[in-house]
């Protein structure tokens, strides 16, 4: 998700520094079959979308001959191709370079051999993002390149914090503070969280982070492996999800309220001050400048993680979230190899963090993040002792994940429980 904020300039020279840095890899001119390149991405914000486009050309001209020819889609449609070209049987129509989100959509695509194994032909970049790499390694081979990690934690309006007599705010929480916010803010008559229930998986998002805080990670990954969800941990964190909706902290009708689509969406909510909070991810700023008048980002949105519980067994900095590589197919030129080592290039991973266009995942261009709330947000990223936990749903995949998620979203509407989520995952795992 994007800002629609004014474009930075690229700094002059990009294409001569990353020449000179050999990020490509390849000498120009020296691909002896030149093919064109095709490249699908989801950056379809103006701003983004112009940003690729100018990536595209600058990797021609290293490359004299080779040609980029680059597709933006909005995410459901990429993933709705996506699908498509991979269950055509037919290699060939996978694009060259493409968009992964890991988990079983990746599982999947490596067990199809649609896509490309970059372990060694990227051994330089897989070494340099290496504390990123494990949600895109199958077999202890890396098949795609992350560019953007983000972790979902809670953005807020300060104003509306202060109103409520909230200034002191920590980065990482307990959840006696959390709740104390929400009590102040009620207090104060501001409605204190947005959730799009509508949508199901920002209701889910809550679930999913009180099983990391109730679960040791090798709990969660025995379990996934197992398809065995017995530990009592997964009931404690439907637990915590029942405390919270006791407090009735979320907007009016959150149950028909969706994620991000105009005023009335749970980030609409948050953007012209109607609520002080909404747990997200990276991308919220982006959403919040675009649901604005003035198609600004407030300087009064913040961010703070996920609170933590007393006596968790999960690691207190673990954090849950995802990101986006870059995979590229096996029917593709070795040009495309080079597009996708390009694409995590410090130069580039610059321009795309300027644009707040994501959260980068080069340690060269992390400092170059423009927007304050995100600059915090990477901080507590990389304090963590490990790389951000994947979202179960997409961990899971849709065969599971999404039964699981339906059944989270019941229980904000008071028809469905701890006990019954954690039965609904273990049929839906069954029935796998």
């Amino acid at each position: 998700m994007m800002t629609k904020r004014a474009l930075v300039a690229l700094a002059v020279g990009t294409a001569v520094t990353a020449l000179a840095t050999g990020c490509a890899g390849i000498a120009p001119g020296s691909l002896d079959n030149v093919e064109t390149v095709t490249w699908w991405h989801n950056s379809t914000q103006e701003v983004a979308k112009q940003y690729y486009d100018q990536v595209a050309i600058d990797f021609e001209k290293l490359h004299p001959g080779v040609n980029v020819e680059v597709t933006a889609l909005e995410h459901s449609d990429m993933l709705a191709r996506l699908d498509a070209t991979l269950t055509s049987n037919d290699p060939a129509q996978v694009p060259d370079v493409f968009m992964s989100r890991g988990g079983a959509e990746l599982r999947d695509e490596v067990a199809a051999g649609v896509t490309r194994d970059l372990t060694k032909v990227a051994a330089q970049e897989v070494s340099t993002l290496g504390q990123f790499t494990a949600d895109y390694t199958v077999d202890d081979k890396v098949y795609a390149l992350p560019y953007s990690m983000g972790i979902v934690g809670f953005f807020y309006n300060a104003d509306l914090f202060a109103q409520a007599g909230i200034t002191d705010v920590s980065s990482n929480p307990t959840i006696e503070e959390f709740y104390g916010w929400i009590d102040a803010l009620k207090a104060a008559g501001i409605t204190p969280l947005s959730v799009g229930a509508a949508d199901k998986w920002p209701a889910a998002h809550y679930w999913f982070y009180d099983v990391i805080r109730e679960c040791p990670r090798a709990t969660i990954d025995s379990a996934i492996a197992s398809k065995t969800y017995t530990d009592p941990c997964f009931v404690a964190a439907g637990d915590r999800l029942a405390e919270l909706l006791a407090k009735q902290p979320f907007n009016d009708g959150f149950a028909a309220t969706v994620a991000q689509e105009g005023p009335t969406s749970a980030s609409g909510l948050l953007a012209n001050g109607q609520v002080a909070m909404e747990l997200a991810g990276h991308w919220e700023p982006g959403i919040v400048g675009g649901l604005r008048a003035d198609g600004t980002v407030p300087e009064t949105l913040k961010w703070f993680a996920y609170p933590t519980f007393p006596d968790q067994a999960g690691e207190p900095s673990d954090q849950m979230g995802g990101g986006d590589a870059w995979e590229v197919s096996t029917s593709a030129p070795d040009a495309a190899v080079e597009l996708a080592r390009y694409l995590v290039s410090p130069e580039v991973q610059r321009g795309f963090a300027e644009r707040n266009m994501g959260l980068p995942t080069n340690p060269a261009a992390t400092d170059a993040v423009a927007f304050p709330a995100l600059q915090n947000l990477i901080a507590v990223r990389d304090d963590a002792k490990d790389a951000p936990q994947l979202y179960l749903d997409t961990r899971l995949g849709t065969a599971i994940g999404g039964p699981m998620v339906t059944e989270i979203a019941k229980a904000f509407t008071g028809d469905s429980g701890a006990q019954q989520i954690v039965d609904a995952i273990t049929a839906a795992a069954a029935a796998e």
